[in-house]
């Protein structure tokens, strides 16, 4: 049976995350940012977007369906909700998924979460530029990515844009391009290297 959330409600100011990715699989990584980021933002809520496909790898993930079934197996929270809104908009890139979010909900305030790992390639996403612009950022701690990721392309072009971890809290209601990198307890686990080893067993 397919389980989406398809699209999650929203309350006029409410203080959302976005953590999108292909989630093959999904892992304690991605509920410690998830939990995290309820914290550290002050978010009423987040959304795991699980999206069709990683436009930068050349390989397909696992189907859709087991993805969105793993996702609901391990992140049970009254807060998060699971989607596949992208698969139902047909947006490709995280720019166009952004645009389309804050066209659909203007009253809410989002807040895009991401590992550090993401922020050291994020020079290489369709139309990077403009997304930062677009939205806020919450770039989260990843073992050996932190440095990389303080001196990324778009770390450096957008430093001045850059927000102390102690005002965190208020990133929600910050205009882009606006950013923080969060530090927290390392989880070493990752989609690749449970790939690697043949452990995605949903």
């Amino acid at each position: 049976m397919r389980l989406n959330c398809e699209f999650p409600a929203v309350v006029p100011g409410h203080r959302i995350g976005i953590l999108g990715g292909s989630f093959d699989p999904p892992h304690s990584g991605h509920v410690l940012v998830t939990l995290s980021a309820l914290k550290c933002f002050g978010l009423d809520r987040v959304w795991w977007l699980v999206s069709p496909g990683n436009p930068l790898k050349a390989k397909r993930p696992i189907t859709i369906e087991k993805r969105m079934d793993a996702a609901f197996r391990i992140m049970r929270h009254p807060k998060v909700d699971i989607s596949n809104f992208e698969e139902l908009v047909g947006t490709r890139y995280s720019y166009q998924a952004v645009a389309y979010i804050k066209n659909r909900y203007p009253k809410a305030n989002f807040v895009w979460l991401m590992g550090a790992d993401n922020m050291s390639q994020l020079h290489k996403w369709k139309n990077w530029d403009s997304f930062v612009r677009s939205v806020p950022m919450g770039v989260f701690a990843r073992p050996k990515q932190n440095m990389p990721a303080r001196f990324s392309v778009a770390a450096v072009r957008f430093m001045r844009f850059r927000l102390p971890q102690e005002l965190s809290r208020t990133l929600p209601e910050r205009e882009p391009p606006a950013w923080t990198l969060v530090n927290l307890p390392m989880d070493r686990t990752s989609s690749t290297k449970i790939r690697r080893e043949g452990r995605w067993n949903f």
